[in-house]
C-alpha cells in the first residue's frame, strides 16, 4: 500500500501529516509529488523527505491531475501490485481517515473485487459556506451528470487498487477536472466504488484549498454543457439542411425528414465521438458491449421515442390550456435530460465489462501501511491538539 500526497505550495500541516503516517507504521511507503512549489517551500519538502518520503519534483506547477499521475507512475514502475490511497497535503485528510480507506482496500483485495474506495465526508458541523454549498450543487451536478449519487464528490481521499492503478491514470483531464473525469467514467467503465465514512476538517475556514469553486464547477458541468452545444449544432443542422432542401425541392414532409435524418446523424456522431467519448469498435459486437452498428439502432430507437413523447407531451399540456411556447419550453427541456441520461447509460454507456477488472492472479497485494486498530495514539486530526 502506498501513501500519495500531491502537494502545491504546502502549508504547516504536510510535514505532522507524513510523520503521523510513519508514527501509524515505520514501514509506511509515502510518496509526495512537489508540484512545482518553489525554493520557498523546499525545507517543506526537505523535512518529509528525512522523514523517509519519496518526493517526486516537478520544476514548474502542473496541476494536480499531473501530480497524481507522477505519482501513479512511480507506484506502477516501483512497487508493482501495491495499491495506492491518495491523500490531501492540507490537512483535512486525518491518518486515521487514510488508515480507514486502506483498511477498505485490503477488505475488497481479499474478496477478490477491486472497488475504488472514496473516503466521504458528512458536510456536518462547522463547515465554511462555499464548501457546503459548493458540494450540495456539485452533487446535484454529478448526479445528473453520471446517473448515480456521492455523497462528496470533491473528495481528494481515494482507495485505488492496484488493478485499476492504469485505468485512473489514463482518464483525461487537467487539474481538478481529472479527479472529477474519474468518477464520471466509473459507471461508463464497470469500476465499481464504495464510500468509507470521514471525519470533515476544515482549517483556518479551508484556505489551503486550490479548489476554484467557478471555474472548477465549470469543468465538472463540461459534459452536460458539451451535450447542449451538440444538441444546438442539430438544430442549426437540421434548420439549414430543410431551408436548402425545401428550396430545392418544394417538398415540405420530404424535406423535414430527409433534414432530420442529416441532423439525428451528425448529433450520434459529435455525441459518440465528442461528449461520452464512446470507445467500443465493430469488433465490440461480438462480446455485447456494443459496436457502432448497435449504438446506432438504440439512438435511433431513442429519437423515434423522443419525438413521439415530444408529441404526446405537446398535446397534452396545450389542452390543458398552456401556452404553446410555455409547453415547448418545458416539454424540451425534460426530455433533454431524459436523453442525456438515455444516451450516457444506454446508447454509449458500459464500454467495459466488470470482469476485466477482476483481480489477475500474477498481481500481489502487499500490505505495509498498519491498520486502523494501530491507532490508538492518534485519534485526533493532524494539526489538533487532544
Amino acid at each position: 500500500m502506498i501513501v500519495l500526497i500531491p502537494a502545491y505550495e504546502p502549508g504547516t500541516r504536510l510535514e505532522p501529516l507524513v510523520a503521523g503516517l510513519f508514527d501509524a507504521d515505520p514501514d509506511a511507503e509515502v510518496v509526495v509529488v512537489d508540484d512545482g512549489s518553489g525554493a520557498a517551500y523546499a525545507p517543506t519538502f526537505d523535512a518529509v523527505e528525512a522523514l523517509g518520503a519519496a518526493v517526486l519534483r516537478h520544476e514548474e506547477n502542473r496541476g494536480k491531475a499531473a501530480a497524481l499521475r507522477t505519482g501513479i507512475d512511480h507506484a506502477l514502475a516501483a512497487h508493482p501490485g501495491d495499491d495506492v490511497v491518495t491523500a490531501d497535503a492540507d490537512g483535512q485528510h486525518t491518518v486515521r481517515d487514510i488508515l480507514r480507506v486502506a483498511g477498505a482496500l485490503r477488505e475488497d483485495a481479499a474478496d477478490g473485487a477491486p472497488t475504488l474506495i472514496l473516503g466521504c465526508r458528512a458536510f456536518s458541523g462547522r463547515v465554511p459556506l462555499r464548501s457546503r454549498a459548493g458540494n450540495a450543487v456539485a452533487r446535484a451536478v454529478f448526479r445528473l451528470a453520471s446517473g448515480w449519487s456521492l455523497s462528496d464528490t470533491q473528495t481528494g481521499l481515494r482507495g485505488i487498487p492496484s488493478e485499476l492503478l492504469e485505468w485512473a491514470r489514463d482518464q483525461p483531464g487537467e487539474r481538478f477536472a481529472y479527479e472529477q473525469n474519474v468518477l464520471l467514467r466509473c459507471r461508463r467503465d464497470g469500476v465499481a466504488t464504495r464510500e468509507v465514512p470521514i471525519e470533515t476538517v476544515y482549517l483556518d475556514g479551508n484556505a489551503s484549498s486550490h479548489f476554484r469553486p467557478v471555474v472548477d464547477s465549470v469543468r465538472i458541468m463540461l459534459p452536460l454543457l458539451l451535450f447542449a452545444a451538440s444538441s444546438l449544432l442539430a438544430f442549426a443542422v437540421d434548420t439549414v439542411a430543410l431551408l436548402a432542401l425545401v428550396a430545392l425541392t418544394g417538398m415540405l414532409v420530404p424535406s423535414i425528414v430527409a433534414a432530420r435524418v442529416v441532423s439525428a446523424s451528425v448529433n450520434f456522431l459529435v455525441n459518440r465521438r465528442v461528449v461520452f467519448r464512446s470507445r467500443s469498435t465493430d469488433s465490440d459486437s461480438s462480446s455485447g458491449r456494443g459496436g457502432m452498428p448497435r449504438q446506432a439502432v438504440r439512438y435511433a430507437v431513442l429519437a423515434v421515442a423522443l419525438l413521439a413523447s415530444n408529441i404526446v407531451w405537446l398535446d397534452a399540456l396545450t389542452r390543458y390550456g398552456v401556452p404553446i411556447v410555455l409547453a415547448k419550453v418545458a416539454t424540451e427541456a425534460v426530455l433533454f435530460v431524459t436523453s442525456y441520461g438515455v444516451q450516457r447509460s444506454f446508447v454509449f454507456g458500459a464500454q467495459a465489462d466488470r470482469a476485466e477488472l477482476r483481480t489477475r492472479p500474477d498481481v500481489r497485494h502487499r500490505n505495509p501501511i498498519a491498520a486502523a486498530t494501530r491507532m490508538d495514539s492518534n485519534e485526533h486530526p493532524i494539526g489538533r491538539n487532544p
